[in-house]
């Protein structure tokens, strides 16, 4: 028996397309702890499930293994995504909302996993069940720990179990961040007796070590009122901690970990909320006030704090020379990547069933719809012009596309500080409203850290 599964020629291909994929759709997959992943040997991810396909992308591509999925025999249905998905090396297994007649097949899904392992193989299992929108990991299911369990007693300590979290900064954006963030092995054999006296206990105890653990590489978050409130406080004042971090520690802005500022704001929310609820209330009725107010002058939060920062006079040049000159790039750039930007957005937004479809079903049209339109136009060139223009031309397509969207986002910005501008000459009370709300909310805020952190001695930004 080899150390170490081989990663087939299929699935280096699958993932290399994949890998390539993400680089165009987010801004930066960062990856936190990959070492904890062995090289070789037998391997069990556990991972939260917040977008769908998507999910088992970004894990593939961050595994330096090939990776053996477990997913839903529902979608095994079509025989070409079944060929795809066993070629890919994806084990059914049965839920029961999907089959609740064919439970008995996840004997064969338990089997597949053992004989996985006998190979070395890393498998890969979301024990939520379900992909979902929430920030939190839902309440998971016990086939993870059954499968490692199992494993266990006929194989001490050779099985590694590693929480597995993804934090995706904006599920539905564009050139958005996403983290993965692997964690420490789950303690196997601590469970091994436990599980020959009464396996059913021992399962449900490692099931609920295993949500701890997969709750503390995520920012988890139990109420809906908390996560939007958490979601709003980061809005405001997720910049400020980080650049209080930076200055402390002497580090730049990539070195930050921003899913542990999240969750010290989720961690000090529900210390106010025990002790003064009252005070949190207060807070979050300005915020949805202060919020409000720029929905109703269809501003954005930046623009209020940028004329609280006052940028200086040199970079305040710099951007306008550069909306000058950007301006014919990105003329070009939109019009020739109108069709692929577009149309996947509108396929995705008239045929995702829900909000954890959306970026999938988008990521899958665009890898289609890209080399579509692209083909088409790089050979409307070469009809006009020959093949050094079509050359060209091809190699102009996605420099000219990242312009353009980088542009956009910038003449939004634009458009906000032009209407803030506006506000302020007609209706200044309004607009000094805005400010002071603003600084207001952050010098609450501010306190409120203080006296956080000064209760607690030792929690930490």
């Amino acid at each position: 028996m080899s150390a170490r599964e081989r990663m087939d020629r299929f699935y280096r291909a699958v993932r290399a397309v994949a890998r390539f994929w993400l680089w165009f759709f987010f801004k930066a997959v960062d990856v936190r702890h990959p070492e904890r992943v062995p090289r070789e040997g037998p391997v069990l991810l556990c991972i939260n499930h917040p977008n769908n396909f998507i999910d088992s992308f970004v894990v593939g591509a961050a595994v330096r293994r090939k990776v053996h999925y477990l997913a839903t025999a529902a979608l095994f249905r079509n025989p070409l995504v079944a060929r795809f998905l066993l070629a890919a090396g994806a084990i059914p297994v049965y839920r029961k909302q999907d089959d609740p007649g064919k439970m008995d097949k996840n004997s064969d899904t338990f089997a597949a996993c053992a004989a996985g392992f006998e190979h070395n193989a890393l498998i890969a299992i979301y024990p939520e069940g379900t992909t979902h929108a929430e920030a939190r990991v839902q309440r998971i299911k016990t086939g993870a720990a059954r499968i490692a369990l199992a494993w266990e007693a006929a194989h001490p300590r050779t099985l590694r179990v590693l929480p597995v979290g993804l934090t995706f900064e904006a599920r539905k954006s564009f050139r958005a961040r996403v983290l993965v963030s692997f964690g420490p092995p789950l303690p196997l054999h601590a469970y091994a007796d436990a599980y020959r006296e009464d396996p059913v206990k021992a399962v449900d105890a490692l099931t609920r070590h295993l949500q701890e653990a997969m709750e503390a590489e995520v920012v988890n978050v139990e109420r809906i009122d908390d996560a939007r409130l958490l979601q709003s406080i980061e809005a405001l004042y997720r910049d400020v901690l980080a650049r209080a971090v930076m200055e402390a520690r002497g580090v730049g802005p990539r070195d930050v970990d921003l899913v542990r500022l999240s969750r010290s704001i989720v961690e000090a929310i529900g210390w106010f909320k025990a002790r003064e609820p009252e005070r949190v209330e207060a807070i979050w009725l300005r915020i949805r006030a202060y919020r409000a107010l720029l929905a109703q002058y269809h501003l954005r939060d930046e623009t209020v704090r940028a004329r609280l920062e006052r940028l200086p006079a040199r970079r305040r040049i710099v951007s306008s020379w550069d909306a000058i000159v950007g301006f014919p790039f990105f003329l070009y750039g939109t019009l020739v990547n109108l069709l692929p930007y577009l149309v996947p957005r509108w396929l995705a937004r008239r045929t995702a069933r829900k909000e954890t479809d959306y970026a999938t079903v988008r990521l899958l049209a665009s890898i289609v719809a890209v080399p579509v339109f692209y083909g088409l136009e790089t050979w409307l060139v070469f009809r006009a012009a020959g093949g050094l223009a079509a050359a060209l031309f091809a190699l102009s397509l996605p420099l000219s596309g990242m312009i353009a969207y980088r542009y956009l986002a910038g003449a939004g910005r634009f458009g906000s500080r032009l209407r803030f501008a506006v506000l302020t000459a007609t209706q200044a009370a309004a607009a000094r409203r805005l400010v002071v709300e603003r600084e207001a909310i952050v010098a609450e805020l501010e306190r409120a850290k203080t006296e956080w952190l000064t209760a607690t001695k030792g929690s930490s930004f």
